[in-house]
């Protein structure tokens, strides 16, 4: 397969104040050797603020692709979700729920703020870095995203 041309490249916006997932998800793009720029964000209000290029994040570039945990400091993710789906030009980001919750009620809620896809974390290391690889292929490499 030829290597991928700078369009094939991606930002991702990995949206988590857990360190370790931070640190997981780091190795994941580099084990993959996943070529997309990482950006992470510890919280819900800097989300919104690197999304809208506000205040230190004016010159962040457009995401391609939202990682999003729940669970987050100050707005959390259920937050930064609708208010990303109510606003016209953010709404066309792909979102990805990656938490750990399993709950039946944070699946329906987010499938009903318009997330794109609602993924449980995994504990194990392995399997965590496999979905991560996964989440890459599926919506870098399958899908077709907005430019």
């Amino acid at each position: 397969m030829a290597d991928p041309t700078p369009l094939d490249v991606i930002d991702v916006l990995l949206v988590e104040d857990d360190d370790g997932d931070v640190l997981m998800t780091r190795e994941a793009f580099e084990h993959h050797k996943i070529r997309n720029h990482l950006h992470v964000v510890r919280d819900g209000e800097e989300a919104l603020q690197f999304l809208r290029r506000e205040g230190e994040y004016a010159d962040a570039p457009r995401p391609g692709l939202v990682l999003l945990d729940l669970n987050l400091p100050r707005r959390d993710g259920r937050e930064v979700l609708a208010e990303m789906k109510s606003d016209p030009e953010l709404r066309v980001i792909p979102v990805v729920v990656l938490t750990t919750s399993e709950a039946e009620e944070d699946i329906l809620r987010s499938y009903t703020l318009h997330a794109n896809a609602y993924v449980s974390k995994p504990v194990d290391f392995d399997r965590f870095i496999d979905v991560i690889r996964q989440i890459d292929d599926f919506f870098v490499t399958v899908v077709k995203l907005p430019g």
